[in-house]
Formats: structure tokens, sequence, C-alpha cells
């Protein structure tokens, strides 16, 4: 019995260890990853620092993290919107269409209705009638790709007089030196950092999230709280095709193709858990600058485009390991 105590006691100093690692990795993780990542292509590439090139990745990112800001919403209520990249592409599409066509204060106007629209429809679905969301939203995804195809012939569309509209102002422009798409990428940011942790509705939120039986017994309408969820995942979709649109003047039919699976990897990448009930909109800043970093990185080294992919599978397994080690670890991620 004597002889088992050091064994006893060993392992349980080395539990504890286990765990202490396991809770400064959920919760310092992405810090982490953010400083080996800058640390790394500061290394390897004399631009990397530059303050040229940190705007640059700043505006490439913008249209990705705006976008990531709404879908943070739905991943921390418990589910999911993969048809977010397709509703890019023709929310793009139609706003850069109907700038000739009504002007550019309509086309905006038009663009973002049409894009709650299908929030709306995802809403429903998902929060009113309990469908899966993986399910629905691939669906949609599918959907929008078609209704985009027949929208366009197939064509790619362009604003004819691209030097005399104001709509260039989202896309193109800057001030003091920042471009104006990453001013309105983080002051989105910090608008929404702000409801989610002070307002009843981010409380909301997280408790639906968490546990949606509980939250129904505390008087929370899950329905109406993911229909919301959804809602603003689809605003902030139609902000980034604004943008989008204003900086190409332009757009492809399918040039959302994939934004799906690297903003997922940038919601989980910041600590919001697949699982629900947990995450930070600043958190999700972080996870959307590092791949940026990465793919801005890769390009400066000389890799091809194709190695972003690559990449951006890598970043996924690992912030999913992180959301689990954030998990055993009992933290909350809040930042």
């Amino acid at each position: 019995m004597k002889a088992s105590l050091p064994m006893s006691n060993s392992s349980t100093v080395a539990t504890d260890n286990r765990k202490r690692v396991l809770q400064f990795l959920g919760k310092h993780g992405i810090l982490l990853a953010f400083l080996l990542c800058m640390m790394i292509f500061s290394l390897t590439t004399d631009r990397f620092l530059s303050t040229g090139n940190l705007l640059t990745v700043l505006m490439q990112v913008s249209i990705l993290g705006t976008i990531a800001l709404g879908v943070t919403f739905v991943v921390i209520g418990g589910n999911l919107d993969l048809s977010v990249g397709s509703l890019l592409s023709f929310a793009t599409v139609l706003v850069v269409d109907l700038h000739d066509k009504v002007g550019p204060t309509q086309a905006i106007v038009l663009t973002i209705v049409f894009t709650l629209i299908i929030g709306a429809i995802n809403g429903t679905l998902v929060g009113y009638l309990k469908l899966n969301s993986l399910i629905v939203t691939l669906g949609m995804l599918s959907a929008i790709q078609g209704i985009t195809l027949i929208y366009t012939s197939g064509q790619n569309v362009d604003i004819q007089d691209q030097e005399n509209t104001w709509f260039a102002f989202f896309g193109r422009e800057a001030i003091f030196g920042i471009p104006v798409p990453a001013i309105i990428f983080i002051g989105l940011a910090i608008i929404l950092q702000v409801v989610l942790l002070k307002t009843a509705f981010g409380r909301k939120v997280f408790a639906i999230g968490g546990n949606g039986v509980a939250a129904a017994f505390s008087g929370i309408y899950r329905n109406r709280m993911v229909f919301s969820t959804y809602l603003l995942s689809a605003f902030t979709t139609a902000c980034a095709a604004i943008i989008l649109g204003s900086r190409v003047m332009g757009s492809q039919n399918n040039v959302g193709q994939g934004y799906e699976l690297q903003v997922l990897a940038g919601v989980i990448l910041g600590g919001t858990s697949l699982l629900g009930g947990s995450g930070s909109i600043m958190r999700t800043v972080i996870g959307i600058l590092i791949l940026g970093f990465i793919q801005n990185g890769l390009l400066l080294l000389g890799y091809p485009y194709y190695a972003q992919w690559l990449v951006t599978w890598v970043v996924i397994i690992l912030a999913v390991w992180l959301d689990i080690a954030a998990k055993r670890g009992r933290l909350l991620n809040d930042f």
C-alpha cells in the first residue's frame, strides 16, 4: 500500500499538469498561434511586417472577416451556415448588376433585402421547423448557385462607369491611410462584440447554444433567436458583397466559392465551439487575421495559391483540436 502512494501522487500530478496545459491552450492558444504566425513570416520575408503589407492583409481579410462576424452568432447558437459563400456570389452579382439599372443606393438596399430574405428562409427552416442546419444551408448553397447562374446566364457582370460613382468608396477608398473595407470590418466587429457580451440578445444566443432545453425553461424562445442569428449572418454577408462589388466593380458568378469553409475555419480557429454556447467576436477577428497572414505569407514566399487550401484544412484541424482542449479544460472562451 505504501509503495503505491508515490505512483498515485505522480499520476495525480501528471493529470493536473495535463489539465493545466489544456487550460492554457484553450485560453491562450489563439494568441499563441497569432504570435507564432507573425514570428515565422517576419523571419522568412522582410516585406511581411511592412506597413503596406499589413494594410494589404487587412484589406484582403475584410470581406472574409465581415461574413465571419455574423456566422459567429450562428455557431454560438449551436448551428452552421454554409450558404454564405454562394450568397456572397449572388449578392455581389446583384449589387453590381443593379448599380447601372437603378443606381447605387437602390442597388445596395435591394441587395440587403434579398440577403435578408435568404437569411429568413434559413432561419425559418432551422429555427421554426427544427431542420438540421448543415443540411438546410448546404441545400441553400446549391440553390443560390443555381439562381446565380440563371440570373447571369453564366456571364460576368460589370459596372460600366467605374470612375464616376460614389459606390467605389466602400471598396477602394481609405480614411487616414486605412482602407475603408478594414474600417467597416473592425467597426462592425466592435459593435457586434458589444451586442454579444453586453446585451440580452447576446446572452440569449449563448444560452440557446449552451443548453437549448434550459434556455426554453428560462423563457427564451429558441426559434426566434435562431431566426435572428441567420438574419444577422445574411446581413453581414450583404455588407461583404457590397465591399467586394465596390472593390472590383464587377463580379463573377462563382466569386464566393470556398468562402464558407474559410469563414468556418476562421470562426472555429478563434475559439467559437462547433457545439455552440461559447465564442467571441474579437477572437473570430484574430482567427481571420491568422488565416490572412498565413495566405499572405505563403504568397510572399512564392507558394502557389492552391497551397492555401491545404493550409486551410490544417488550420481547421488545429482549430478543432484547440476547441477540444478548451472544453476539456472547462474554460470560458470570452475575450
